[in-house]
């Protein structure tokens, strides 16, 4: 991860009285633009957000939906920490729809059963995460962050095919939201706050003080570039020298026909080879071994076998991933084939009918996160993983504080009472 060693807010332009001159700018609309809004009104501060789009229509909601806090290591799970309570205000505060689900991982072979095993037993009893409801004590929660589940109790869980399963595991921690619905209402949420949108406004420079748009100039404190995948194309040299490609992937919804709903998140095999705290569990070799060698074709589409279901009731399946400097719009009907074909497997049920097919691009880079400070004054953020949803709270939270408030340890739980920073 290429990242600044100090974040020094420039000062306040809050008083300055222009109508075009705001603390922080934020360059791009997607989950971890508004998580740096979020940040940043939360301090008292002026905040205006351009987009050169018309809406919210990237990654943050061209995806599962899946808040998946605990299958992070490392940093991630540094700012996965810190999303969760987030997350959960603002199924209140913003009115998002949020289900405290939890995830279930269904393993179909003892390989996968050993790495959750593992990962349970490096994880021990206590969860670093409060999973009590809302609503209630908000105490931490005494219980692991991952427990095992065997056959029966698994297939007593999901609507998978029975005798599919030879035992599971649930996330407790880990959340749902719909992501047609969740940024929407944050933009709408911070709106109401306060937050400046311009939308349809190209940035065309960026420097520290100023950034120039197709509308004109913003007189600013602080800039956060939150562009995603586009950052190499206002910062060009930073993406070369970091590595930032662009990764593309295949998702579909589907009326499946499920016999029963799925009552959450859904992870496989697949998934085991794709997150870091299993990726990094001594067992995972062999998983990745077998799967590769009985199913070449799917590992050829970089597969993560998952599932999640919306409040309509329609399922989302995915996904595969392909990477390159830019990504093909020629999506290969045989990716969406395998798809379907391995949902029909899994729950048992003829080939589930195709509601929407969509293609997911989102930034590719060798680090988890991009947070890199070409200049002073000027703050280029971005999860290269396709962990946004899950992290890009915490990581706006985690760089507006050490901007503004360094000494601050916990992400705030509450907006401050009017005139508070």
């Amino acid at each position: 991860m290429s990242a600044t060693t100090s974040l020094s807010a420039t000062p306040s332009l809050s008083a300055t009285g222009s109508t075009n001159a705001f603390d922080i700018v934020i360059v791009g609309s997607g989950i971890v633009g508004l998580g740096h809004a979020l940040a940043a009104v939360d301090r008292g501060l002026s905040v205006v957000v351009v987009d050169r789009a018309a809406t919210l229509a990237g990654a943050s909601v061209r995806n599962f939906g899946h808040l998946c806090f605990t299958p992070q290591a490392g940093l991630a799970r540094e700012f996965a920490v810190r999303s969760r309570p987030l997350w959960l205000r603002l199924a209140t505060d913003a009115d998002i729809w949020l289900r405290q689900s939890g995830t279930v991982v269904v393993a179909r072979h003892a390989d996968e059963l050993r790495v959750l095993a593992e990962v349970a037993e490096e994880r021990g009893a206590a969860s670093v995460f409060d999973t009590a409801p809302v609503g209630l004590a908000r105490d931490r929660a005494v219980r692991p962050e991952i427990e095992m589940l065997g056959a029966a109790e698994l297939e007593a869980r999901t609507p998978v095919a029975r005798g599919t399963a030879v035992g599971g595991a649930v996330l407790p921690a880990d959340l749902q939201v719909n992501p047609r619905q969740a940024g929407a209402a944050l933009a709408g949420y911070l709106t109401g706050r306060g937050v400046e949108f311009r939308y349809r406004t190209a940035v065309t420079a960026v420097r520290g003080g100023a950034v120039e748009t197709t509308r004109g100039r913003i007189d600013v404190g602080t800039v956060i570039v939150a562009v995603n995948h586009d950052i190499d194309q206002l910062f060009p040299e930073v993406a070369e020298r970091v590595g930032i490609r662009r990764c593309g992937l295949d998702m579909l919804r589907v009326d499946a026909g499920l016999a029963a709903p799925l009552g959450a998140p859904l992870l496989t095999g697949w998934s085991l080879l794709r997150y870091a705290a299993f990726a990094g569990a001594p067992s995972v070799a062999a998983v990745r071994d077998r799967l590769h060698r009985e199913h070449p074709s799917l590992a050829a589409l970089d597969l993560n076998q998952m599932y999640t279901q919306l409040p309509d009731g329609s399922l989302i399946v995915g996904d595969t991933h392909y990477r390159g400097e830019a990504v093909s719009p020629f999506q290969a009907e045989g990716a969406f084939d395998a798809l379907l074909d391995l949902a029909g497997e899994l729950f048992a049920v003829p080939r589930p009918r195709v509601i929407e097919r969509w293609q997911g691009v989102y930034a590719s880079g060798p680090h988890d996160f991009l947070i890199d400070q070409p200049e002073p004054g000027v703050h280029l953020v971005a999860a290269t993983t396709g962990i946004g949803m899950t992290t890009g709270l915490g990581l706006a939270e985690s760089v507006v504080a050490g901007l503004y408030d360094s000494a601050r340890s916990e992400p705030l739980l509450s907006p401050p009472t009017k005139g508070t920073p």
